[in-house]
């Protein structure tokens, strides 16, 4: 996905609901702090998104520009409307987000994850595709190591072996 293709969801989404700002959690919330990421790191054409404010809204957006509309068809991306819950983030996060607002959303704003927070949310997931597209943030330096731990442990979560040991294993490998 290129910021421009977010850029227009935010504005699709926000005229759907009829809400100024919208929420972008998911690999796609890079594009807010890196407009032009490696290619590694804007593979998907989805963004998960909900209204910053109505979150019970974003089944409008799944029917209107979600997988298989005619919104997809055409523009060959899409958004998911998910809820907050769906990612899983460090204590403060609120307090890092990236803004986008231009004339490209129509002024409305879309609100992404700072890159720290989105690696930590993808660790937290722990799917298959996680792994590596944090491991491509940590090779392109768009994250740092030391702060991922530091943010690993203000996770809501328990549990946290596995994230800290691969972590590890990143920094010793830069050392």
């Amino acid at each position: 996905m290129l910021r421009a293709e977010l850029e227009h969801l935010i504005r699709a989404a926000s005229a759907i609901t009829d809400q100024y700002e919208i929420m972008i959690v998911g690999s796609q919330s890079i594009l807010g702090a890196v407009p032009e990421p490696p290619a590694a790191l804007a593979e998907s054409m989805e963004a998960d998104v909900y209204p910053l404010h109505r979150p019970d809204l974003a089944d409008l957006i799944d029917g209107a520009i979600g997988e298989g509309s005619p919104f997809h068809d055409r523009f060959g991306y899409y958004a998911q409307g998910v809820g907050p819950e769906t990612a899983v983030l460090p204590k403060g996060w609120e307090t890092r987000l990236v803004r986008i607002q231009n004339p490209n959303t129509d002024l409305k704003v879309g609100f992404c994850l700072d890159p720290h927070d989105l690696a930590v949310s993808k660790l937290a997931a722990g799917r298959a595709k996680d792994w590596p597209f944090v491991d491509a943030m940590i090779k392109n330096h768009i994250v740092q190591v030391p702060l991922l731990q530091s943010r690993v442990t203000e996770l809501p979560i328990a549990n946290l072996g596995k994230i800290k040991a691969w972590l590890a294993a990143r920094q010793a490998a830069s050392d």
